[in-house]
């Protein structure tokens, strides 16, 4: 897949891919970190068969999007990402798709979800509720939870951003590895991401975010409204899909009980056997489909 399209978007500059009929429903396909567009390779071919546009935008950070000023704050935090993609829906005059995402493309998907539900079609989001409580963040979780996050520690001081700078296509081979055990992913797949590592802004944003969510560095001021009001951690209304990988390796699959009170529209909860932390490159039509069940039942409402 290619990101053929550049257009500015808030503080961007964003690069994108832009696939199907330009008047069939609207799905952003939304990756994470560390992945890229590459993420939806095989999904989006499935859901332009179907009649849908496919949007997938490289994050900030990532492949060819870039900051348009050079003294903008190189965030990661939780409230650019949303704010990114509202521009981006802004900027291509799509008043309301289906957000599709995992990792920090569902965490955009999310916050777009609870603060602008009218831009929402329906959300597909792995890991469920995927805004961060930076109030508690700083609360131990259990030891064999805490385990798993050792990259994010590892970020919080300047031999981790070394590690990063230095080693990046090892060190996030590696989360490939732990975060999804179980997918034989081929050295071609990952050659075809790692290249968007290579953004001159992918090491700031990621350090950012990575100590923002912790509350170790401030945000950028432009968006702190948005993290106000994610602060109060907004409920979800609109039909939503949720999944969690079976063998994600990072984020533990979680019964649909435990996140509840965050969704009060309708929402279906799924543990996806044989899948890990990526599960749109994992399982491509287990995703597409609920993309495609979202579409089907809005066009019934």
């Amino acid at each position: 897949m290619q990101a053929t399209h550049q257009i500015d978007a808030g503080v961007l500059n964003v690069g994108y891919a832009d696939l199907g009929p330009a008047d069939g429903p609207v799905v952003f396909l939304l990756h994470g970190f560390p992945y890229d567009i590459q993420a939806y390779v095989d999904v989006t071919p499935l859901l332009v068969q179907a009649g849908c546009r496919v949007i997938v935008p490289y994050l900030r950070g990532f492949g060819s999007t870039r900051f348009k000023d050079a003294s903008t704050l190189r965030s990661g935090e939780q409230a650019a990402l949303g704010a990114d993609l509202l521009a981006l829906m802004d900027a291509l005059q799509i008043q309301k798709a289906v957000l599709a995402g995992y990792d920090w493309g569902g965490r955009a998907a999310c916050v777009v979800a609870a603060l602008w539900p009218e831009r929402c079609q329906g959300l597909v989001s792995c890991n469920s509720y995927n805004i961060q409580n930076i109030a508690r963040a700083l609360e131990p979780a259990a030891p064999e939870r805490e385990h798993l996050l050792w990259y994010q520690y590892y970020f919080h001081n300047e031999r981790g951003r070394s590690g990063l700078e230095m080693n990046r296509n090892a060190l996030t081979q590696l989360l490939w590895q732990q975060w999804s055990p179980t997918w034989a992913f081929t050295a071609d797949q990952f050659a075809r991401t790692a290249p968007s590592f290579d953004n001159p802004d992918f090491v700031d944003v990621v350090i950012h975010s990575y100590r923002h969510r912790y509350g170790l560095v401030a945000g950028d001021p432009a968006f702190a409204e948005i993290e106000q009001r994610l602060a109060a951690q907004p409920v979800i209304r609109v039909p939503s899909i949720t999944f969690d990988g079976a063998d994600d390796g990072v984020n533990p699959a979680l019964p649909a009980a435990t996140q509840a009170l965050y969704f009060t529209g309708p929402r279906d909860h799924r543990i996806v056997a044989g899948a890990g932390h990526n599960v749109p490159q994992e399982v491509p039509e287990v995703f597409a489909q609920a993309v495609l069940e979202l579409i089907t039942l809005s066009q019934r409402a």
